[in-house]
């Protein structure tokens, strides 16, 4: 485990409410303006990266490949997560430092 602290971050944020898991349900959240910031597991599949990468870079919304799907799911109390959305700045700004 890399950073111990962001992924209790990120269960925080999930405790919040503050997050959005799912491919589909994430694309909606950086159509809608509501994502803060993206991440996806490293172990993500191209084309789940491409597609989620492709939107951000049109909405302008940060992304990071960071984590495996395994912790990234454990860190929020999951199942496996490949992609997961914040909705929320002060989230995505503790997130990403």
């Amino acid at each position: 485990m890399k950073n111990d602290k962001f992924f209790s971050n990120l269960g925080l944020a999930m405790r919040a409410g503050k997050l959005v898991t799912g491919e589909d349900m994430v694309i909606e959240a950086i159509r809608s303006g509501q994502a803060k910031l993206v991440i996806v597991a490293e172990d993500a599949s191209e084309g789940t990266f491409k597609k989620v990468n492709d939107k951000c870079s049109y909405y302008g919304v940060p992304i990071y490949q960071y984590g495996r799907r395994d912790q990234l799911g454990a860190s929020i109390g999951k199942e496996t997560r490949v992609v997961i959305a914040v909705t929320d700045a002060g989230f995505a700004r503790m997130l990403k430092q």
